[in-house]
């Protein structure tokens, strides 16, 4: 079985792409083609229009990875690390950016500690400043707050979407799928090493899922043939999975023909753990 089969897509200049899907899906390893760390046996893959293999150089330069891996020199502090990172970019002098970027991922107070001494979130930090150092004009970011603490996500994010503001292309790979939803304007489900689907976040999110009602009664049964899919009870209280907003009418008339009074009722809009689920059947 291949890790990849067939997948296909464009991320185009200035997005904020999404790359969802379970472990084992193939987001790793379509990165690392990418990336030029693995060879496709068919096909291309291209960033900025320079081919990964033939134009590998050039490629690489247009593009900074943030990997999943806490891969880190334990010799250097984080200034070292960030100016080793920059010359083999070929980048000298380039410590005014290297401030900004520790700023805005809050690494300044340990700019000349050593990278050992970092907790793991502290090393996580580094990692994407690392990926920044060029400045890319694409940036993939693999899991890049698994294991970080809320105070260093938001900063991250504000980070990011800034940069994403000025130009750059923005690729994600994330198990929080509130992130996703939240920043990604256009994803890709994977499932099995294919593209399982491919849309706006706003057409995946109105074309895969409903909504879920839940709904409080001044009885422990719902009318017979009640639309709907019943997810959870507890006495008068239901959670249902409606499939649109027509078998939401269908259920109002149904309790109001039942002459069933609503105590608390409360609509909700679907997500992207809704989709994820009914995408890769998990």
């Amino acid at each position: 079985m291949c890790a990849l089969d067939g997948v296909s897509l464009a991320v185009a200049q200035g997005e904020f792409f999404g790359l969802l899907g379970p472990n084992g899906a193939g987001k790793t390893t379509l990165i690392n083609v990418i990336a030029g760390l693995a060879r496709a046996d068919a096909g291309s893959a291209a960033v900025m229009g320079a081919d990964v293999v033939t134009d590998y150089r050039r490629a690489r330069q247009m593009l900074g990875v943030v990997p999943q891996e806490l891969v880190f020199d334990p010799f250097f502090s984080v200034r070292e690390t960030l100016r080793i990172q920059s010359g083999y970019y070929g980048i000298r002098s380039n410590d005014a950016w290297i401030d900004e970027v520790m700023h805005h991922l809050d690494l300044t107070a340990k700019a000349d500690a050593n990278m050992r001494a970092l907790s793991g979130g502290m090393k996580r930090r580094v990692l994407v400043a690392q990926a920044l150092v060029h400045k890319p004009p694409v940036i993939v970011l693999d899991e890049p707050t698994a294991g970080v603490d809320v105070e260093l996500r938001q900063g991250l994010w504000q980070f990011v979407r800034r940069l994403n503001r000025d130009g750059h292309t923005i690729v994600l790979t994330t198990h929080y799928l509130e992130e996703a939803e939240a920043h990604c304007s256009r994803i890709a489900m994977l499932k099995a090493g294919r593209v399982a689907a491919l849309d706006s976040t706003a057409n995946l999110l109105k074309s895969f899922s409903g909504s879920q009602m839940k709904l409080h009664i001044g009885r422990e049964r719902l009318p017979e043939g009640f639309p709907g899919e019943v997810v959870s009870q507890d006495g008068g209280s239901f959670v249902l999975k409606m499939g649109n907003f027509r078998e939401v009418e269908t259920a109002l008339a149904q309790l109001r023909e039942a002459g069933i009074e609503i105590v608390e009722m409360e609509l909700q809009p679907a997500d992207l753990e809704d989709v994820f689920l009914r995408v890769t059947g998990r």
